[in-house]
């Protein structure tokens, strides 16, 4: 048995193709899902790979959560903090609840997820976090006020913990992905995803296993002299 690794939101999306590869290379995984019983049923089904429903918002709810993988698994010692939420509007229309619900999820939810297994991590002198951010969270996007906030956010968590953890073993780094052929992204209508692609040098939407491979790459061992750092997958959409 391998690595026990969490993945947050890991049920759908690029969290799916994250547990998955995260399996193919050896881990244990447990995948968590905020709501949808039936899909969270049907991908344990098809990958073997256990799932745990909890709410990332809910620092309580977290550390149960965490405790149960753990006395399921073993000691987590690889989490990608995957989970994330939109609400989007432009800013002059967004409301307090369209703000707090995305920070509440997208940014409090990272610390809710990472604060748990922070301490095991120190002393057992060994951990891999690695924070799912996004392209708007380097570049800022009309109407995402409040989700570019907290993948910017994302990005300043990752770097603070790189410093603290170093000595200790653990890394910390983030992925930027750009826009990746999920099922949200595929149901926009095709002239608006037209218009996506036409925005990336690369001509394409992205893979979500192209993002789970950043991931499989920076869990490993060998990636410990990579820390504090950012990958910015996004077909060449944007530079920092």
């Amino acid at each position: 048995m391998g690595r026990t690794a969490l993945v947050t939101g890991g049920s759908r999306g690029i969290g799916a193709a994250i547990s998955k590869a995260l399996k193919d290379a050896g881990y244990t995984v447990a995948a968590t899902y905020a709501g949808n019983d039936e899909a969270a049923a049907k991908f344990t089904d098809e990958t073997g790979i256990k799932t745990y429903k909890w709410n990332v918002a809910d620092y309580d709810e977290s550390t149960a959560g965490i405790a149960k993988v753990e006395a399921d698994l073993g000691p987590i010692e690889v989490v990608v903090a995957n989970a994330g939420i939109t609400r989007d509007a432009p800013f002059h229309k967004m409301t307090p609840e369209q703000w707090k619900e995305v920070v509440d999820t997208n940014l409090t939810g990272v610390f809710n997820t990472l604060h748990p297994v922070w301490p095991g991590m120190r002393e057992r002198k060994f951990g891999r976090i690695i924070v799912i951010s996004s392209i708007n969270g380097q570049k800022g996007q009309f109407a995402q006020t409040n989700y570019a906030a907290t993948k910017a956010g994302d990005l300043g968590i990752v770097k603070s913990l790189a410093q603290e953890g170093a000595r200790a073993g653990i890394t910390a780094n983030a992925i930027c992905p750009g826009y990746i052929a999920t099922d949200m992204v595929m149901a926009v209508p095709e002239k608006v995803r037209d218009s996506i692609i036409a925005q990336i040098p690369a001509g394409r939407l992205g893979e979500p296993e192209e993002i789970a491979r950043c991931v499989v790459f920076l869990a490993a061992d060998d990636a410990g002299f990579i820390n504090g750092s950012t990958i910015s997958a996004n077909g060449g959409q944007f530079f920092v």
